[in-house]
Protein backbone atom coordinates (compact mmCIF):
# COMPACT_ATOMS: atom_id res chain seq x y z
CA UNK A 1 0.00 0.00 0.00
CA UNK A 2 1.38 3.41 -0.96
CA UNK A 3 1.84 6.15 1.60
CA UNK A 4 -1.08 8.54 2.04
CA UNK A 5 -0.83 11.84 0.18
CA UNK A 6 -1.38 15.28 1.74
CA UNK A 7 -1.57 18.72 0.14
CA UNK A 8 -0.63 21.58 2.48
CA UNK A 9 -1.20 25.18 1.43
CA UNK A 10 0.77 28.10 2.84
CA UNK A 11 3.75 25.85 3.53
CA UNK A 12 6.62 28.27 2.97
CA UNK A 13 7.07 29.00 6.68
CA UNK A 14 5.45 28.83 10.10
CA UNK A 15 2.76 26.27 10.85
CA UNK A 16 2.39 25.14 7.24
CA UNK A 17 6.07 24.36 6.83
CA UNK A 18 6.21 22.62 10.21
CA UNK A 19 3.13 20.53 9.45
CA UNK A 20 4.52 19.48 6.07
CA UNK A 21 7.73 18.33 7.82
CA UNK A 22 5.79 16.51 10.53
CA UNK A 23 3.58 14.65 8.07
CA UNK A 24 6.60 13.60 6.03
CA UNK A 25 8.28 12.33 9.20
CA UNK A 26 5.18 10.21 9.82
CA UNK A 27 5.41 8.62 6.38
CA UNK A 28 3.06 10.83 4.38
CA UNK A 29 3.79 11.96 0.85
CA UNK A 30 3.35 15.73 0.95
CA UNK A 31 2.67 18.24 -1.80
CA UNK A 32 3.49 21.59 -0.23
CA UNK A 33 2.36 24.83 -1.83
CA UNK A 34 3.04 28.52 -1.32
CA UNK A 35 2.38 31.73 -3.19
CA UNK A 36 5.91 31.63 -4.62
CA UNK A 37 7.41 28.38 -5.86
CA UNK A 38 10.64 27.39 -4.16
CA UNK A 39 12.46 24.38 -2.76
CA UNK A 40 10.03 21.47 -2.68
CA UNK A 41 6.97 23.73 -2.88
CA UNK A 42 4.59 24.20 -5.80
CA UNK A 43 3.27 27.66 -6.61
CA UNK A 44 -0.33 28.29 -5.52
CA UNK A 45 -1.87 31.71 -4.94
CA UNK A 46 -5.17 30.88 -3.25
CA UNK A 47 -6.54 34.31 -4.23
CA UNK A 48 -6.03 33.61 -7.95
CA UNK A 49 -8.57 31.21 -9.51
CA UNK A 50 -6.22 30.59 -12.46
CA UNK A 51 -3.55 29.29 -10.08
CA UNK A 52 -5.68 26.28 -9.19
CA UNK A 53 -5.73 25.07 -12.78
CA UNK A 54 -1.95 24.76 -12.76
CA UNK A 55 -2.04 22.79 -9.48
CA UNK A 56 -4.75 20.48 -10.81
CA UNK A 57 -2.64 19.77 -13.89
CA UNK A 58 0.39 18.91 -11.75
CA UNK A 59 -1.61 16.61 -9.49
CA UNK A 60 -3.56 15.22 -12.44
CA UNK A 61 -5.82 12.47 -11.05
CA UNK A 62 -3.60 11.68 -8.08
CA UNK A 63 -5.66 10.95 -4.95
CA UNK A 64 -5.44 13.44 -2.09
CA UNK A 65 -6.02 11.75 1.26
CA UNK A 66 -5.66 15.00 3.20
CA UNK A 67 -6.04 18.62 2.16
CA UNK A 68 -4.76 21.13 4.71
CA UNK A 69 -6.08 24.65 4.03
CA UNK A 70 -3.50 26.61 5.98
CA UNK A 71 -2.71 29.63 3.79
CA UNK A 72 -3.72 32.78 5.65
CA UNK A 73 -2.81 36.37 6.45
CA UNK A 74 -3.25 38.69 9.45
CA UNK A 75 -2.66 42.22 8.10
CA UNK A 76 -4.75 44.22 10.57
CA UNK A 77 -2.74 43.60 13.75
CA UNK A 78 -2.42 46.95 15.54
CA UNK A 79 -4.88 48.78 13.30
CA UNK A 80 -6.83 51.63 14.89
CA UNK A 81 -10.62 51.66 14.97
CA UNK A 82 -10.53 55.40 14.28
CA UNK A 83 -8.59 55.39 11.02
CA UNK A 84 -7.52 51.81 10.24
CA UNK A 85 -9.07 48.68 8.74
CA UNK A 86 -9.32 50.02 5.16
CA UNK A 87 -11.73 48.31 2.73
CA UNK A 88 -8.95 46.89 0.59
CA UNK A 89 -7.54 45.13 3.68
CA UNK A 90 -10.91 43.49 4.28
CA UNK A 91 -11.05 42.34 0.66
CA UNK A 92 -7.50 40.94 0.65
CA UNK A 93 -7.95 39.09 3.94
CA UNK A 94 -11.26 37.49 3.02
CA UNK A 95 -9.91 36.56 -0.41
CA UNK A 96 -7.09 34.63 1.28
CA UNK A 97 -8.59 33.33 4.53
CA UNK A 98 -12.10 32.46 3.33
CA UNK A 99 -12.53 32.44 -0.43
CA UNK A 100 -9.10 30.86 -0.77
CA UNK A 101 -10.19 27.94 1.40
CA UNK A 102 -13.34 27.43 -0.67
CA UNK A 103 -11.51 27.60 -4.00
CA UNK A 104 -8.84 25.17 -2.79
CA UNK A 105 -11.41 22.63 -1.65
CA UNK A 106 -13.45 22.94 -4.83
CA UNK A 107 -10.41 22.60 -7.08
CA UNK A 108 -9.21 19.43 -5.35
CA UNK A 109 -12.57 17.71 -4.86
CA UNK A 110 -11.86 15.26 -7.73
CA UNK A 111 -8.59 14.27 -6.04
CA UNK A 112 -10.25 13.93 -2.65
CA UNK A 113 -13.02 11.79 -4.15
CA UNK A 114 -10.35 9.47 -5.56
CA UNK A 115 -8.91 8.78 -2.08
CA UNK A 116 -9.99 5.90 0.15
CA UNK A 117 -10.22 8.05 3.28
CA UNK A 118 -10.43 11.70 2.22
CA UNK A 119 -10.06 14.46 4.81
CA UNK A 120 -9.97 18.25 4.78
CA UNK A 121 -8.38 20.32 7.55
CA UNK A 122 -9.29 24.01 7.77
CA UNK A 123 -6.78 25.91 9.91
CA UNK A 124 -8.79 28.66 11.57
CA UNK A 125 -8.23 30.30 14.96
CA UNK A 126 -9.95 30.68 18.30
CA UNK A 127 -9.93 34.39 17.49
CA UNK A 128 -12.84 33.56 15.19
CA UNK A 129 -14.89 32.07 18.01
CA UNK A 130 -17.80 34.15 19.30
CA UNK A 131 -16.62 33.21 22.80
CA UNK A 132 -13.28 35.00 22.26
CA UNK A 133 -14.53 38.45 21.23
CA UNK A 134 -11.89 40.52 23.02
CA UNK A 135 -11.99 43.41 20.55
CA UNK A 136 -9.56 44.58 17.89
CA UNK A 137 -8.24 42.65 14.89
CA UNK A 138 -11.70 42.94 13.35
CA UNK A 139 -10.72 41.76 9.90
CA UNK A 140 -8.73 38.72 10.99
CA UNK A 141 -11.34 37.73 13.57
CA UNK A 142 -14.18 38.05 11.07
CA UNK A 143 -12.31 36.07 8.43
CA UNK A 144 -11.53 33.24 10.85
CA UNK A 145 -15.15 33.17 12.04
CA UNK A 146 -16.17 32.82 8.40
CA UNK A 147 -13.61 30.02 7.93
CA UNK A 148 -15.15 28.13 10.86
CA UNK A 149 -18.61 28.55 9.34
CA UNK A 150 -17.34 27.48 5.93
CA UNK A 151 -15.76 24.35 7.39
CA UNK A 152 -18.98 23.45 9.20
CA UNK A 153 -21.04 23.77 6.03
CA UNK A 154 -18.52 21.85 3.94
CA UNK A 155 -18.70 19.06 6.53
CA UNK A 156 -22.47 18.92 6.10
CA UNK A 157 -22.38 18.89 2.30
CA UNK A 158 -19.50 16.41 1.93
CA UNK A 159 -20.55 13.90 4.58
CA UNK A 160 -22.55 11.93 2.04
CA UNK A 161 -19.40 11.44 -0.03
CA UNK A 162 -17.40 10.24 2.96
CA UNK A 163 -15.18 13.35 3.03
CA UNK A 164 -14.48 14.44 6.61
CA UNK A 165 -13.81 18.09 7.45
CA UNK A 166 -12.05 19.24 10.62
CA UNK A 167 -11.59 22.85 11.73
CA UNK A 168 -8.63 23.61 13.98
CA UNK A 169 -7.17 26.26 16.25
CA UNK A 170 -3.40 25.69 15.98
CA UNK A 171 -2.58 27.39 19.27
CA UNK A 172 -0.70 30.62 19.82
CA UNK A 173 2.40 29.83 17.81
CA UNK A 174 5.77 31.57 17.57
CA UNK A 175 5.60 32.57 13.91
CA UNK A 176 5.66 35.84 12.03
CA UNK A 177 1.91 35.98 12.58
CA UNK A 178 1.84 34.84 16.20
CA UNK A 179 4.87 36.81 17.35
CA UNK A 180 7.88 36.00 19.50
CA UNK A 181 5.88 36.00 22.74
CA UNK A 182 3.62 33.12 21.69
CA UNK A 183 3.49 30.00 23.85
CA UNK A 184 3.95 27.24 21.25
CA UNK A 185 6.69 26.36 18.81
CA UNK A 186 5.62 25.58 15.22
CA UNK A 187 6.86 22.03 15.72
CA UNK A 188 4.71 21.39 18.79
CA UNK A 189 1.66 22.83 17.07
CA UNK A 190 2.34 20.69 14.01
CA UNK A 191 2.62 17.51 16.07
CA UNK A 192 -0.76 18.17 17.67
CA UNK A 193 -2.39 19.08 14.36
CA UNK A 194 -0.96 15.95 12.74
CA UNK A 195 -2.52 13.87 15.53
CA UNK A 196 -5.86 15.59 14.90
CA UNK A 197 -5.92 15.08 11.14
CA UNK A 198 -4.77 11.48 11.35
CA UNK A 199 -7.67 10.75 13.72
CA UNK A 200 -10.23 12.75 11.70
CA UNK A 201 -13.12 10.75 10.27
CA UNK A 202 -16.79 11.19 9.46
CA UNK A 203 -17.75 10.66 13.11
CA UNK A 204 -15.78 13.77 14.12
CA UNK A 205 -16.41 15.79 10.96
CA UNK A 206 -17.53 19.38 11.49
CA UNK A 207 -15.90 19.83 14.89
CA UNK A 208 -13.82 22.85 15.84
CA UNK A 209 -10.89 21.54 17.87
CA UNK A 210 -7.69 22.87 19.36
CA UNK A 211 -4.27 21.59 18.32
CA UNK A 212 -4.14 19.44 21.47
CA UNK A 213 -7.51 17.77 20.95
CA UNK A 214 -9.96 19.86 22.99
CA UNK A 215 -13.29 20.69 21.39
CA UNK A 216 -13.57 24.48 21.07
CA UNK A 217 -16.90 26.36 21.23
CA UNK A 218 -17.91 28.12 18.06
Amino acid sequence: MSAPHAVVTGASRGIGAALARELRARGWQVTATSRDEGGDRLALDVTDPASFGALARVLDARPVDLLVCNAGIYPDKGQSLHDGFPPEMWAETFATNVTGVFLTVRALLPNLRAAERPRIAVISSQMGSSTRAAGGSYIYRASKAAAINLGRNLAADLAGEGIAVGIYHPGWVRTGMGGAGATLSPGDSAKGLADRVEALDIATSGRFETWDGREHPF
